[in-house]
């Protein structure tokens, strides 16, 4: 008999839509790697993307940022809004938009620079404080929002390359909602971790939900049910399946998510 995943903190609380996506197409030259994808992402909620390797779970949450923008075989068409906003209009600024729909990747990537200098970074370029006292309680409300000031206040002109594994991507979360964004991206965040800096990092990311919409890519279906409430199952670059995560994980409606949550695909 197969267990399913234990699903935890699951709420039902009426939440307003975020993200709206609809009819999504990704294309990397000739190949069609995002197929007809619409979806509602909530707000304060945490929405995971699961599914195979390959299945275009990654590619569709870099549509949401425009890191696609980066890679010149790629072209997205469809409709992508951020409360109401079409992010793909012309008028859009993608620099802009990235303090805005900030994006944690799978191995931490701290600069090169301090600490401090690493949280200070965003908020410098896009003219958030007037003084370094403004910008030093940026740097500390981002810390603490990444649950790391305490391990590192004492040393904030030490390198951030020097932290460990686990802090330094907490370090990451803190640089990405240091621009006061509305959305978090995080790609496999964990996957580069150990099992109590994964737990750590976990835990962050139910907090951070109290202020962002967090949209998670996992291939941990576990991780799924422990830390989202909405879950999305992808599978050959179509979403197969979007439901609250309790639902995804006892009772789907498609048998192709049954068969990635039992193990028969993936």
């Amino acid at each position: 008999m197969y267990d399913a995943p234990q699903v935890t903190k699951q709420e039902t609380a009426v939440t307003d839509v975020k993200i709206q996506a609809s009819d999504v197409q990704v294309y990397y030259g000739g190949n069609h790697a995002i197929k007809d994808v619409s979806v509602a992402i909530d707000d304060k909620t945490v929405t995971a993307f699961i599914g195979p390797s390959g299945c275009g779970k990654s590619t569709f949450l870099r549509c949401l940022n425009r890191m696609n923008d980066t890679i010149d075989i790629c072209r997205v068409t469809g409709d992508i809004r951020i409360d109401g906003e079409d992010i793909y209009d012309k008028r859009v600024d993608p620099v802009q938009l990235r303090a805005k729909v900030g994006m944690v990747f799978q191995k931490p990537n701290p600069f090169p620079k301090s600490i401090y200098d690493n949280i200070a970074y965003g908020p410098r370029i896009h003219g958030m404080a007037r003084n370094k006292a403004e910008l030093d309680e940026i740097v500390e409300k981002a810390l603490r929002r990444g649950a790391i000031w305490d391990e590192v206040k004492d040393r904030l002109d030490a390198p951030g390359t020097g932290l460990s594994g686990g802090q330094q991507q907490r370090l990451c979360i803190a640089r990405a909602v240091a621009t006061e964004p509305e959305v978090l991206l995080m790609d496999e965040p964990c996957s580069a971790l150990d099992p109590i800096a994964t737990a750590q990092v976990e835990e962050l990311i139910d907090e951070l939900r109290q202020n962002y919409a967090v949209v998670i890519v996992t291939h941990s279906m576990q991780q799924a049910a422990r830390v989202s409430q909405k879950t999305a199952f992808f599978h050959l670059g179509n979403l197969v399946e979007y439901d609250d995560t309790s639902k995804i994980f006892t009772n789907p409606e498609d048998s192709r998510t049954e068969s990635y949550i039992t193990g028969r695909i993936g």
